[in-house]
Protein backbone atom coordinates (compact mmCIF):
# COMPACT_ATOMS: atom_id res chain seq x y z
CA UNK A 1 0.00 0.00 0.00
CA UNK A 2 1.38 3.05 -1.45
CA UNK A 3 1.90 5.89 0.82
CA UNK A 4 -0.93 8.07 -0.66
CA UNK A 5 -3.21 5.51 -0.01
CA UNK A 6 -1.78 5.09 3.73
CA UNK A 7 -2.80 8.58 3.99
CA UNK A 8 -6.17 8.93 2.66
CA UNK A 9 -6.74 5.31 4.94
CA UNK A 10 -5.55 7.48 7.98
CA UNK A 11 -8.64 10.14 7.20
CA UNK A 12 -10.80 8.45 6.14
CA UNK A 13 -9.96 6.19 9.77
CA UNK A 14 -10.25 9.56 11.56
CA UNK A 15 -14.09 10.87 9.77
CA UNK A 16 -14.65 7.28 11.13
CA UNK A 17 -13.79 7.78 14.57
CA UNK A 18 -15.46 11.52 14.39
CA UNK A 19 -19.18 9.57 13.21
CA UNK A 20 -19.65 6.89 15.72
CA UNK A 21 -18.35 8.88 18.58
CA UNK A 22 -21.36 11.27 17.57
CA UNK A 23 -23.34 8.07 17.86
CA UNK A 24 -22.22 6.64 20.45
CA UNK A 25 -22.23 10.19 23.04
CA UNK A 26 -24.62 12.80 21.73
CA UNK A 27 -27.17 10.46 19.74
CA UNK A 28 -27.25 8.07 22.79
CA UNK A 29 -28.35 10.91 25.38
CA UNK A 30 -32.29 11.01 24.61
CA UNK A 31 -32.65 7.08 25.83
CA UNK A 32 -29.93 6.85 28.07
CA UNK A 33 -31.47 10.08 30.04
CA UNK A 34 -35.17 8.71 29.75
CA UNK A 35 -34.13 5.10 31.04
CA UNK A 36 -31.88 6.68 34.24
CA UNK A 37 -34.60 9.37 35.37
CA UNK A 38 -37.04 6.39 35.50
CA UNK A 39 -34.70 4.54 37.65
CA UNK A 40 -34.17 7.31 39.90
CA UNK A 41 -37.92 8.07 40.29
CA UNK A 42 -38.61 4.27 40.73
CA UNK A 43 -35.44 3.58 43.68
CA UNK A 44 -37.02 6.98 45.12
CA UNK A 45 -40.40 5.17 45.41
CA UNK A 46 -39.08 2.23 46.62
CA UNK A 47 -36.94 2.84 48.97
CA UNK A 48 -38.85 5.49 50.50
CA UNK A 49 -41.71 2.92 50.73
CA UNK A 50 -39.86 0.50 52.86
CA UNK A 51 -37.41 3.02 54.99
CA UNK A 52 -40.92 4.91 56.39
CA UNK A 53 -41.58 1.96 57.85
CA UNK A 54 -38.49 2.32 60.60
CA UNK A 55 -39.05 6.44 60.35
CA UNK A 56 -35.93 6.74 58.05
CA UNK A 57 -37.61 8.33 54.87
CA UNK A 58 -34.81 10.56 54.66
CA UNK A 59 -32.56 8.16 54.12
CA UNK A 60 -34.02 8.08 50.39
CA UNK A 61 -31.36 10.05 49.23
CA UNK A 62 -28.64 8.25 50.21
CA UNK A 63 -30.44 5.17 48.88
CA UNK A 64 -30.77 6.51 45.31
CA UNK A 65 -27.56 8.23 45.36
CA UNK A 66 -25.56 5.03 46.37
CA UNK A 67 -27.71 3.08 44.34
CA UNK A 68 -27.26 4.96 41.45
CA UNK A 69 -23.52 6.05 41.66
CA UNK A 70 -21.80 2.62 42.52
CA UNK A 71 -24.55 0.53 40.59
CA UNK A 72 -27.51 1.29 38.42
CA UNK A 73 -26.61 4.48 36.42
CA UNK A 74 -23.86 2.24 34.76
CA UNK A 75 -25.37 -1.03 34.21
CA UNK A 76 -28.47 0.70 32.85
CA UNK A 77 -26.43 2.15 30.12
CA UNK A 78 -24.24 -0.33 29.52
CA UNK A 79 -27.51 -2.72 28.69
CA UNK A 80 -29.18 0.47 26.78
CA UNK A 81 -25.38 0.87 25.02
CA UNK A 82 -25.83 -3.14 24.07
CA UNK A 83 -29.56 -2.63 23.15
CA UNK A 84 -28.34 -0.02 21.02
CA UNK A 85 -24.71 0.96 19.52
CA UNK A 86 -23.49 -2.96 20.48
CA UNK A 87 -26.37 -3.88 17.86
CA UNK A 88 -25.13 -1.55 15.55
CA UNK A 89 -21.86 -2.38 15.12
CA UNK A 90 -22.77 -5.82 14.53
CA UNK A 91 -25.19 -5.31 11.86
CA UNK A 92 -23.01 -2.89 10.17
CA UNK A 93 -19.82 -5.06 10.19
CA UNK A 94 -22.05 -7.71 9.39
CA UNK A 95 -23.59 -6.00 6.30
CA UNK A 96 -19.83 -5.14 5.08
CA UNK A 97 -18.60 -9.00 5.42
CA UNK A 98 -22.53 -9.87 3.25
CA UNK A 99 -21.26 -7.28 0.65
CA UNK A 100 -17.92 -8.59 0.71
CA UNK A 101 -16.92 -4.87 1.29
CA UNK A 102 -14.53 -6.61 4.02
CA UNK A 103 -12.59 -8.63 1.44
CA UNK A 104 -12.20 -5.44 -0.72
CA UNK A 105 -10.37 -3.54 2.07
CA UNK A 106 -8.17 -6.69 2.57
CA UNK A 107 -7.38 -6.81 -1.00
CA UNK A 108 -6.10 -3.61 -1.13
CA UNK A 109 -3.90 -4.05 1.80
CA UNK A 110 -6.07 -2.17 4.66
CA UNK A 111 -6.83 -3.63 7.93
CA UNK A 112 -10.25 -3.68 8.46
CA UNK A 113 -9.37 -4.08 12.24
CA UNK A 114 -7.58 -1.04 12.27
CA UNK A 115 -9.91 0.86 10.08
CA UNK A 116 -13.35 -0.75 11.23
CA UNK A 117 -13.34 -1.83 14.73
CA UNK A 118 -10.83 0.00 16.32
CA UNK A 119 -12.19 3.42 15.84
CA UNK A 120 -15.63 1.74 17.01
CA UNK A 121 -13.77 0.40 19.87
CA UNK A 122 -12.05 3.89 20.86
CA UNK A 123 -15.21 5.47 20.72
CA UNK A 124 -17.09 3.83 22.91
CA UNK A 125 -15.06 3.14 25.46
CA UNK A 126 -14.33 7.05 25.42
CA UNK A 127 -17.90 7.46 25.86
CA UNK A 128 -19.23 5.37 28.07
CA UNK A 129 -17.19 7.31 31.15
CA UNK A 130 -18.77 10.40 29.95
CA UNK A 131 -22.45 8.87 29.82
CA UNK A 132 -22.20 7.39 33.29
CA UNK A 133 -21.63 10.23 34.27
CA UNK A 134 -24.18 11.94 32.89
CA UNK A 135 -26.55 8.82 34.01
CA UNK A 136 -25.54 9.89 37.28
CA UNK A 137 -26.64 13.22 36.90
CA UNK A 138 -30.42 12.25 35.89
CA UNK A 139 -30.82 9.50 37.88
CA UNK A 140 -30.10 11.74 40.79
CA UNK A 141 -32.51 14.27 39.76
CA UNK A 142 -35.64 11.48 39.01
CA UNK A 143 -35.11 10.38 42.82
CA UNK A 144 -34.82 14.18 43.50
CA UNK A 145 -37.82 15.29 42.10
CA UNK A 146 -39.75 12.20 43.64
CA UNK A 147 -38.19 12.99 46.89
CA UNK A 148 -39.34 17.11 47.08
CA UNK A 149 -42.72 16.47 45.29
CA UNK A 150 -44.08 13.39 46.62
CA UNK A 151 -42.51 12.83 49.84
CA UNK A 152 -42.19 16.28 51.35
CA UNK A 153 -37.97 15.97 52.08
CA UNK A 154 -36.94 19.47 51.42
CA UNK A 155 -34.33 20.34 48.65
CA UNK A 156 -31.82 21.05 50.81
CA UNK A 157 -32.06 18.60 52.97
CA UNK A 158 -31.83 16.13 50.10
CA UNK A 159 -29.23 17.49 48.25
CA UNK A 160 -27.04 17.48 51.38
CA UNK A 161 -27.93 14.25 52.11
CA UNK A 162 -27.05 13.11 48.92
CA UNK A 163 -23.34 14.73 49.03
CA UNK A 164 -23.01 13.65 52.00
CA UNK A 165 -23.63 9.92 50.77
CA UNK A 166 -21.44 10.06 47.49
CA UNK A 167 -17.94 9.50 47.88
CA UNK A 168 -14.93 9.17 45.78
CA UNK A 169 -14.33 5.53 45.58
CA UNK A 170 -18.13 4.79 44.28
CA UNK A 171 -18.15 7.34 41.91
CA UNK A 172 -14.52 6.12 40.53
CA UNK A 173 -15.96 2.35 40.89
CA UNK A 174 -19.33 3.29 38.85
CA UNK A 175 -17.06 4.98 36.16
CA UNK A 176 -14.28 1.96 35.76
CA UNK A 177 -17.36 -0.50 35.54
CA UNK A 178 -19.02 2.14 32.55
CA UNK A 179 -15.64 1.92 31.07
CA UNK A 180 -15.25 -2.24 31.31
CA UNK A 181 -18.88 -2.24 30.07
CA UNK A 182 -17.51 0.07 27.05
CA UNK A 183 -14.99 -2.76 26.06
CA UNK A 184 -17.41 -5.22 26.46
CA UNK A 185 -20.20 -3.80 24.28
CA UNK A 186 -17.65 -2.99 21.79
CA UNK A 187 -15.77 -6.21 21.83
CA UNK A 188 -18.90 -7.95 21.44
CA UNK A 189 -20.90 -6.35 18.62
CA UNK A 190 -17.50 -5.84 16.66
CA UNK A 191 -16.59 -9.71 16.75
CA UNK A 192 -20.30 -11.26 16.27
CA UNK A 193 -20.04 -8.77 12.78
CA UNK A 194 -16.76 -9.85 11.64
CA UNK A 195 -18.05 -13.48 12.37
CA UNK A 196 -21.10 -12.89 10.86
CA UNK A 197 -21.82 -15.41 7.25
CA UNK A 198 -22.27 -14.57 3.85
CA UNK A 199 -26.35 -14.00 3.44
CA UNK A 200 -29.00 -11.24 4.50
CA UNK A 201 -30.33 -13.85 7.46
CA UNK A 202 -26.86 -14.05 9.40
CA UNK A 203 -26.89 -10.48 9.64
CA UNK A 204 -29.78 -10.57 11.79
CA UNK A 205 -28.68 -13.92 14.02
CA UNK A 206 -24.99 -11.48 14.57
CA UNK A 207 -27.42 -8.31 15.61
CA UNK A 208 -29.01 -10.73 17.90
CA UNK A 209 -26.21 -12.77 19.11
CA UNK A 210 -24.14 -9.46 19.79
CA UNK A 211 -26.78 -8.43 21.97
CA UNK A 212 -27.75 -11.33 24.12
CA UNK A 213 -23.62 -11.70 24.64
CA UNK A 214 -23.39 -8.45 25.57
CA UNK A 215 -25.66 -7.92 28.40
CA UNK A 216 -25.45 -11.71 29.41
CA UNK A 217 -21.52 -10.33 30.13
CA UNK A 218 -22.28 -7.01 31.35
CA UNK A 219 -24.26 -8.99 34.14
CA UNK A 220 -21.76 -11.61 35.20
CA UNK A 221 -18.73 -8.76 34.94
CA UNK A 222 -21.16 -6.98 37.36
CA UNK A 223 -21.47 -9.76 39.61
CA UNK A 224 -17.61 -10.19 39.81
CA UNK A 225 -17.34 -6.41 40.58
CA UNK A 226 -19.19 -6.87 42.77
CA UNK A 227 -17.22 -10.16 44.69
CA UNK A 228 -14.03 -8.22 44.28
CA UNK A 229 -15.70 -5.10 45.99
CA UNK A 230 -16.69 -7.24 48.94
CA UNK A 231 -13.45 -8.57 49.30
CA UNK A 232 -11.78 -5.30 49.09
CA UNK A 233 -14.46 -3.79 51.53
CA UNK A 234 -14.80 -0.99 48.99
Amino acid sequence: MDETLRREVRLLTTRLGVIVKEQCGPEALGIVALINFLIGMILAFVGATELAQFGASIYTADLVAVASVREMACIMTGIIMCGRTGAAFAAQLGTMKVNQEIEAYQTFGISAIEFLVLPRMLALILMMPLLVIFADLIAITGGFLVSTLALGVSAQLYLQRTLDAITLTSFLLGVIKGSFFGVIIALTGCLRGMQCGTNAAAVGLATTSAVVTGITWIIASDGIFAVICSALNI
